[in-house]
């Protein structure tokens, strides 16, 4: 049985959410693109998507049982084009089906109107009951719901009615007995946790303590044997969790441990930090340093790996290790780089920094496209997609930042002209730049990523241009009704706006970067806890900074200012009295 079930495990492998080919009497399995409605159109028949991806548990399920029922198979043969899509490959529908979680089950008919939308593994009874249904009656569902079309508003930022409401959301939805938010699911939201930083650093001890609270319970969910953090766990508390690891969560976790460390300089955010890392190092690098997307949460699919977790490396390995995906796609490898490169900064451990830039060296030599941006695979069915030249535009500013080397800001740069040029909408950025048979939508992450990235750009190089892709995405974030549903999942959208209308805490090195002392007071301008900074370091030898905004004195040894909008410190001249001098920011 077990050898059998390795077998299932290898082909499924193989063939990930993309099979066309099938055996008699199964389902053949289409891949998305825009000729399955004119398909669909031409045979009578709807359009079944499945969504799903290559980690998935509940996907796995549904693939043993769901569609292995012969009542299903025959009614999706008879009436359906089948099509199956791993959501990490495409960005666009997994933007758009976001809040359905994987599995997700979207039935459209041949105009490429949605008929039912369905979350969740749905076992064969019900499944065959919904196709059944559809034959019979195609209008739309209760499922569907029209959605209001968005309006463009001509606030530029929150106002202030706004922003206290979604402030005061997050201290109400704060679980005080479980800590977290979320009362099904719980998982680190690190826009979240960066915003609780943020008002703590203000003097906000309520905002630290749900901070703290959070980030201890989070370790609930750290793989015990080989590090790295799982994506959730249910039941409302953190002793329930789902066992797969994905490149976001594990980049974005090891992101913010790194950053608590800065701001409490508590060793056991390091060490979490330090073990999401080893396991990056592990399980998910390439040959070639650039990073895989994910692993598997099931050793055999469909199979809870709840025993498995609990056993030791060793033991674990003798019954074999789940599946990674080898996809190496740009968005995922731009978080981990960021990751990293902000662990570098903490802890000064250069291994990470040239992990980080080994792996951003390997996407713009096979991913870039002309003119700045990045395909999300070797080859993309659509694109390109916004959040691969967005991530990677992030990784190359904070490469910038920790090691003032002005490469990166250029790539930075290009990076966001393309953003600019290929992904505008009359309303923020949308997430695909092809409008295909499902026109693609603005997202309210990826808008909140683009005012923080091209904003922080603004005051980096002084070009107003950036200023104006800030705006036009915080446009799209203030709009009316555009948080209505976000839970308490909102706090992207309040450090977007924070950031947009004040400066960031800016921190320059004047002096060679072949000098010892030098060096020293740079290491501590990037170890600052800050989470909105500009950091820069002014060597004469390269010529002036890119936003010369401050005229900085001509000295004998190196020295360090720090500045606000309207005044700049005294001559800081070692890395503890710098230290102290932004402690006290």
């Amino acid at each position: 049985m077990r050898q059998w079930g390795l077998s299932i495990l290898l082909a499924f492998a193989l063939l990930p959410f993309n099979r066309t080919l099938a055996e008699p009497g199964s389902i053949e399995w289409q891949a998305w693109s825009d000729d399955v409605f004119a398909k669909a159109k031409n045979e009578g028949r709807f359009v079944l998507l499945d969504l799903g991806t290559v980690w998935c548990h509940w996907c796995h399920v549904m693939e043993e049982t769901t569609y292995q029922d012969p009542t299903v198979i025959e009614l999706i043969r008879k009436r359906y084009v089948a099509v199956r899509v791993d959501a990490d490959a495409r960005p666009d529908l997994s933007n758009r089906y976001e809040d359905y979680g994987w599995p997700a089950t979207i039935v459209f008919n041949a105009d490429g109107g949605e008929i039912v939308k369905r979350r969740g593994y749905l076992p064969p009874l019900p499944m065959a009951s919904m196709l059944q249904a559809i034959i019979d009656d195609p209008t739309p569902g209760p499922s569907v719901v029209a959605e209001k079309p968005l309006v463009a508003g001509h606030a530029t930022a929150l106002g202030s009615d706004l922003r206290n409401k979604l402030r005061q959301l997050l201290i109400d939805d704060y679980d005080n007995t479980n800590h977290g938010w979320g009362t099904v699911q719980k998982f680190l939201d690190w826009d979240t946790i960066e915003y609780c930083l943020s008002e703590a650093a203000q003097g906000d001890q309520a905002f630290g303590r749900m901070a703290r609270e959070t980030l201890a319970a989070q370790l609930n969910l750290m793989d015990p044997a080989w590090g790295g953090v799982y994506q959730y766990s249910t039941d409302g508390d953190w002793q329930h969790p789902h066992f797969e690891k994905i490149m976001q969560m594990q980049a974005e976790d090891l992101r913010i441990y790194a950053q608590a460390y800065a701001f409490w300089h508590d060793e056991t955010y390091l060490r979490a930090a330090s073990r999401i890392r080893n396991y990056l190092k592990d399980f998910l690098t390439s040959p070639d340093g650039a990073f895989y997307t994910s692993q598997d949460a099931d050793l055999i699919p469909g199979e809870h790996g709840g025993e498995y977790f609990q056993l030791s490396d060793a033991d674990r390995r003798k019954r074999g290790v789940p599946r990674i995906d080898t996809h190496i796609y740009s968005r995922e490898n731009g978080w981990a780089i960021n990751a990293l490169t902000r662990l570098y900064a903490v802890s000064g451990a250069k291994d990470c920094l040239g992990d980080a830039i080994r792996a951003a060296n390997w996407v713009c030599a096979n991913r870039a496209l002309p003119e700045g941006g990045f395909r999300h695979d070797d080859t993309d069915a659509l694109g390109p997609y916004l959040g691969d030249t967005l991530s990677m535009a992030r990784a190359f500013l904070t490469l910038y930042e920790c090691t003032a080397d002005r490469v990166w800001l250029q790539r930075a740069e290009r990076a966001a002209r393309f953003i600019s040029a290929n992904f505008a909408n009359n309303l923020g950025y949308i997430t695909c730049a092809h409008q295909g048979a499902l026109a693609s939508k603005p997202q309210l992450d990826e808008n909140v990523g683009i005012v923080r990235l091209a904003n922080l750009l603004w005051h980096y190089t002084g070009n107003s241009e950036y200023r104006d892709i800030a705006v036009r995405a915080m446009s799209f974030l203030a709009a009316p009704a555009v948080t209505d549903h976000r839970g308490f999942l909102v706090a992207g959208v309040l450090l977007a706006d924070k950031e947009l209308t004040s400066p960031p805490l800016h921190i320059t090195v004047v002096g060679r970067k072949d000098d010892a002392a030098g060096n020293m007071l740079f290491a501590a301008a990037v170890l600052d806890p800050a989470t909105y900074k500009r950091v820069e370091w002014l060597d004469e030898r390269e010529g002036p900074l890119p936003n010369p905004d401050v005229e900085y004195p001509t000295l004998s040894r190196a020295a360090a200012f720090l500045c606000t909008d309207n005044a700049c410190s005294a001559p800081i001249f070692t890395a503890d009295d710098l230290i102290a001098k932004t402690n006290k920011h």
